[in-house]
């Protein structure tokens, strides 16, 4: 249960407390009162209205926010169904699909790891439709990672799935820049296909 669930069931409760006082007799309270302070004016059977008008007021005003509040809370956590359909359509899209790599970067790197991870979360959020929430998707990369090789557990409220995403080199589609003045160029760009499968459950 996220906090604005815990607030707004602690609302529902506040307002259920005050439409019970709202329901004590008059003479209850005046024994109360008697009992405690003999002195004390009698209140009126006025009072008693008002005081009732008014913790009515307040328990409709405290239950309509907390409905609202629900909704709120609903719209910004995902649910299994939809959770399972971004993460079928980010899989979809990324499956088969390259990209460049760094330049400066040797063959043992692994520094696209986490960049990947933030790849895949806006892939998941923009497959999540209209009405899923567009954000609280994490893609939390394995501590067995290898640079070929990545795994990343996708999780978002209470259902988690294993990424498992591979990077083949793909030097047909490398990027050669032109050099100064048009001439021919001397750095490499280089390109990587990438292979993306996944399953339900954490990695």
């Amino acid at each position: 249960m996220d906090a604005l669930t815990e607030l707004n069931v602690l609302g529902l409760i506040l307002s259920a407390v005050l439409l019970a006082m709202a329901c004590v007799k008059a003479d209850r309270v005046r024994a109360w009162r008697a009992g405690t302070n003999p002195s004390a004016e009698e209140l009126s059977d006025a009072s008693f209205i008002a005081a009732r008008v008014v913790f009515v007021a307040l328990a409709g005003v405290g239950i309509y926010l907390c409905v609202q509040g629900f909704k709120v809370s609903d719209d910004t956590a995902w649910d299994d169904t939809e959770l399972t359909t971004a993460v079928q359509g980010a899989t979809d899209a990324l499956d088969g699909s390259s990209g460049f790599g760094d330049i400066y970067a040797e063959d043992d790197d692994t520094g696209w790891i986490d960049e990947y991870a933030t790849k895949i979360e806006q892939e998941v959020v923009e497959h999540g439709g209209g009405d899923a929430p567009q954000y609280g998707v994490n893609a939390t990369p394995a501590d067995s990672n290898t640079p070929s090789e990545a795994r990343y557990t996708v999780t978002g409220g209470d259902s988690a799935f294993c990424m498992q995403v591979t990077r083949t080199r793909s030097k047909d589609g490398d990027y050669e820049p032109p050099g100064i003045g048009g001439g021919e160029g001397t750095v490499t760009v280089p390109s990587y296909d990438f292979a993306v499968t996944t399953r339900q459950g954490g990695c």
